[in-house]
């Protein structure tokens, strides 16, 4: 059920708006084309149960601002 996969996620992420606000940032990313929104929500639950969300969002802007400036 999809409370099991929140309440796993919750044990990296304290609060539980950051866990929304991550997740749907996830969902967004990581969408398929002809798949259910549902199911790339429960995927990306179950990944940050397994690894913390945070630590990853961290090297993705890293990431991102490097990209912008070598664009630039």
């Amino acid at each position: 059920m999809r409370s099991d996969l929140i309440f796993g996620a919750l044990t990296h992420v304290k609060n539980r708006y950051q866990l929304c606000q991550l997740a749907s940032k996830a969902t967004r990313k990581l969408h398929k084309p002809n798949t259910r929104v549902q199911d790339t929500t429960n995927e990306v639950l179950g990944r940050f149960r397994s690894e913390s969300p945070v630590h990853g969002t961290a090297s993705l802007a890293h990431s991102d601002r490097v990209q912008n400036r070598r664009a630039a």
